[in-house]
């Protein structure tokens, strides 16, 4: 009976040393984690730069934005099954072995640190992508700053034309334009016939009007006899002009108005795709780490 009760007592006193030790392995957990985001760093930079070079800035040139967007969706989650993956079979495999312990709890282990490295990993990659996304991107944007003010200059925008402060600064470039065509003669003038203060005071009129939605009966009279008496038409043309070079700006201001909203509620569902998308990837990537490192854990302990 002795022997078997000295036997009893080397199994307890085991299973107690077994069960009191730690369950984690941050060693195996960090360096798991470590490589996930480093591998997720390296696809990041990679698919940026295949995105831009994908872009033109040249019409029916490049891909579509549509496809761009399934593209991008499609290599973050690449991304993040193959980083998690990785990341979740290095922390199990590297992790020590529990001899002792029932299987069902090795696998719940396994599981764990599969999870801790892709939820560190994570962590790492948000802090190491901010400051690279930052560089990519203030270099890109440097590049095509030339063209995109390029652009600006050549479609200017309408609500310049609606500040009420009555400077040059705000009333430049489209209503310029208008005030110009309200007073453009017949037949081109030897000498300008319109004054940098009657030109200021157009503009004020104009932007007051745009900016209420309607031209006023005496406004629009003013208008006609000044341009009556600058241009060489008669009363009833000028203020004919007055109302079609009014309703032509008012439509532009409308249109850039539509297309500044439209744009906001684009950006807005992008946004909200985006993050919707990136929650289904994050899952994902939680998901195949568990499992990766459940198969890592498992080649471990088959290691004689």
């Amino acid at each position: 009976m002795q022997p078997a009760t000295n036997f009893n007592e080397s199994t307890v006193l085991t299973s107690s040393f077994d069960s009191n030790q730690s369950g984690v392995t941050w060693s195996a957990i960090f360096a798991g984690a470590a490589a996930a985001a480093v591998l997720s760093l390296v696809l990041f930079i990679l698919g940026f730069g295949l995105g831009l070079s994908s872009l033109s800035p040249w019409r029916n040139t490049g891909a579509e934005g549509s496809t761009l967007g399934w593209a991008a969706i499609a290599w973050v989650a690449f991304t993040q099954i193959a980083a998690s993956g990785l990341g979740g079979y290095l922390a199990g495999r590297l992790r020590v072995k529990w001899a002792q312990v029932h299987g069902d709890e090795v696998y719940f282990r396994d599981t764990a640190h599969g999870f801790l490295a892709w939820a560190l990993a994570s962590l790492l990659t948000a802090a190491a992508m901010g400051s690279a996304t930052a560089t990519i991107a203030t270099g890109a944007v440097k590049t095509a700053g030339a063209a995109a003010a390029t652009t600006a200059a050549v479609a200017a925008p309408a609500a310049a034309a609606m500040t009420s402060d009555g400077n040059r600064a705000g009333q430049a470039g489209m209503l310029d334009y208008y005030v110009d065509n309200l007073f453009r003669p017949e037949q081109a003038p030897a000498e300008p016939g319109l004054d940098a203060s009657e030109r200021s005071e157009v503009a004020r009129i104009f932007t007051h009007s745009l900016a209420s939605g309607e031209l006023s009966a005496e406004d629009k009279s003013y208008l006609g006899q000044l341009i009556a008496r600058r241009s060489g038409i008669s009363p009833a043309d000028a203020e004919a002009r007055v109302s079609a070079v009014y309703n032509q700006a008012r439509d532009a201001i409308e249109q850039a108005k539509t297309k500044a909203q439209q744009a906001a509620d684009t950006a807005r569902k992008t946004a909200a795709y985006t993050a919707l998308w990136m929650f289904v990837a994050l899952l994902c990537g939680a998901f195949i780490a568990s499992i990766s490192a459940t198969w890592g854990g498992r080649q471990r302990d088959a290691v004689v």
